[in-house]
């Protein structure tokens, strides 16, 4: 794809996050969707499914193949629902206490399934189905490099590939306990992946994050897990398509490693406490 067919998919993706926003706010189910943020002030959640929609479809349309553009839309479409099933069953007061990875399956074990638990679940077959996809797509396999697997090895690949899916929607999902961080940081991520054969996928992702943002920002809107999930898999499908096996596992080990580290240290802290991240942070933000 030519740099103007990609800045034409990350236009589409702006426009389509934007209507879906104004839509879903209007729906009947808009007011359900309001929340109170960090500040105390009252916003809507109405940005997480029209961020899903909006990067799943434009990253979809700027795909290489169908696989990789079916595979794009199962993981953002699914990441995105189970998010925002977790946004507003995990709201409910008996699902509160249940936090963190520990604390879903400690309620599992009482014979609880949380809300949070299904979000793992979910976000984890859906990056399964597009990495399962994924290594049945010629295109991609060609632009990798990759040579004739065995069912082992095409095995292992797709495992890898699913924990890349979702170990990204996890770690975005991580990183939304402030107004824009989140989108930013897809942003971030997703420019550099937007060049090459598979680029037209993050390009989509990076136009709906950017057309989101300035609502974010103003403290008008929150992505929630829905949106936070949905883009963080759809730039996990990108990143899967262009790497091997070698590449994959090496993601995945900086994936895991950065979800472990959030059980003992605050990002928000670090952030904080890190000259040129903290200023990157607070860029266009309301003043605290």
């Amino acid at each position: 794809m030519s740099m103007f067919g990609r800045l034409v998919v990350a236009g589409l993706g702006a426009a389509a996050a934007r209507y879906a926003l104004r839509q879903v706010r209007t729906s009947p189910a808009g007011t359900t969707l309001e929340r109170t943020n960090f500040r105390g002030r009252t916003v809507t959640l109405a940005a997480g499914p029209a961020l899903a929609l909006g990067a799943s479809g434009a990253a979809a349309a700027g795909a290489a193949s169908v696989p990789a553009g079916a595979a794009t839309l199962v993981a953002g479409l699914g990441a995105g629902a189970v998010g925002l099933y977790d946004d507003v069953v995990g709201a409910r007061p008996e699902q509160k206490a249940d936090k963190g990875f520990a604390g879903h399956l400690a309620a599992l074990r009482q014979g609880r399934v949380t809300a949070g638990l299904v979000k793992v679940v979910g976000v984890g077959a859906a990056g399964l189905c597009a990495a399962t996809l994924l290594a049945g797509d010629s295109r991609v396999a060609a632009h990798r490099g990759r040579r004739r697997q065995g069912p082992l090895g095409r095995g292992v690949d797709v495992l890898l590939g699913a924990g890349v899916v979702a170990g990204t929607a996890n770690l975005l999902n991580l990183l939304d306990l402030r107004p824009g961080r989140a989108l930013k940081s897809g942003v971030l991520l997703g420019a550099p992946l937007a060049g090459g054969e598979t680029g037209g996928i993050a390009a989509g992702a990076v136009g709906a994050a950017a057309g989101l943002l300035p609502a974010d920002l103003a403290e008008d809107v929150m992505i929630g897990d829905s949106g936070a999930n949905a883009l963080g898999a759809v730039l996990g499908v990108a990143l899967a398509a262009r790497t091997g096996p070698v590449g994959r596992a090496g993601l995945l080990a900086v994936l895991a490693g950065l979800t472990a580290a959030s059980e003992k240290v605050s990002f928000t802290r670090v952030i904080a406490d890190t000259p040129g991240l903290r200023e990157l942070d607070a860029l266009g933000r309301r003043a605290d």
